[in-house]
């Protein structure tokens, strides 16, 4: 059995050791038990249902995205145009790192975020707010134009899909995907630069 106390973080970690040796099909609450040497029930103090303990472990990877990005979103020292390229370069590298270093998590994810769409509508809410920002940011400085940016952000993060929606995972592996987003960033920030 486990000696020390048993946190949330901790079965989290082991939820994604299960889940990658597993699978979403086959990895049960009392695999995450069997693997902390605890029962199940103690997973279920902390987390009532399979379902909301696998919401929570994709909340965190989903949320290990969003942090280096919101710290783009923040960085006033760049400039409002460099900073959606760095926005978007560093999205699209945090995604093909999580599939090329751990493709079996990756493939998880991709079931469990659709399992919870409310997780991954929370995600995407959040990654378009931090676009709003710069967009805001980039109109008070004159850098672009735009009478709505909270509708603008999520036009172009929609149209930058292709370079972060797990369903276009197979194509970042492509020669010349970094060079295409690139071509897409300096067509979008062009077409938000005043007239």
């Amino acid at each position: 059995m486990r000696s020390g106390p048993l946190d949330a973080e901790t079965i989290l970690t082991a939820t994604e050791d299960v889940l990658r040796r597993h699978g979403p099909a086959k990895a049960t609450v009392l695999d995450v038990a069997r693997a902390l040497g605890v029962s199940h029930a103690s997973v279920y103090r902390h987390f009532p249902s399979k379902a909301a303990l696998r919401e929570a472990v994709t909340r965190r990877w989903l949320g290990r995205a969003r942090d280096p990005l919101a710290a783009v979103a923040a960085d006033t020292r760049q400039a409002p145009p460099e900073r959606l390229r760095t926005w978007f370069t560093t999205l699209f590298a945090a995604k093909r790192t999580l599939l090329s270093e751990d493709p079996e998590l990756f493939a998880t994810y991709r079931v469990l975020a659709a399992e919870h769409s409310s997780a991954a509508a929370d995600h995407v809410t959040d990654l378009v707010e931090q676009l709003r920002v710069i967009i805001a940011d980039g109109v008070t400085s004159g850098d672009f134009t735009s009478p709505d940016p909270t509708a603008t952000a999520r036009t172009v993060f929609d149209a930058t899909m292709a370079y972060h929606h797990p369903a276009h995972a197979p194509e970042w592996r492509s020669p010349g995907s970094e060079a295409a987003l690139q071509s897409i960033c300096t067509l979008l920030i062009d077409g938000l630069r005043p007239r």
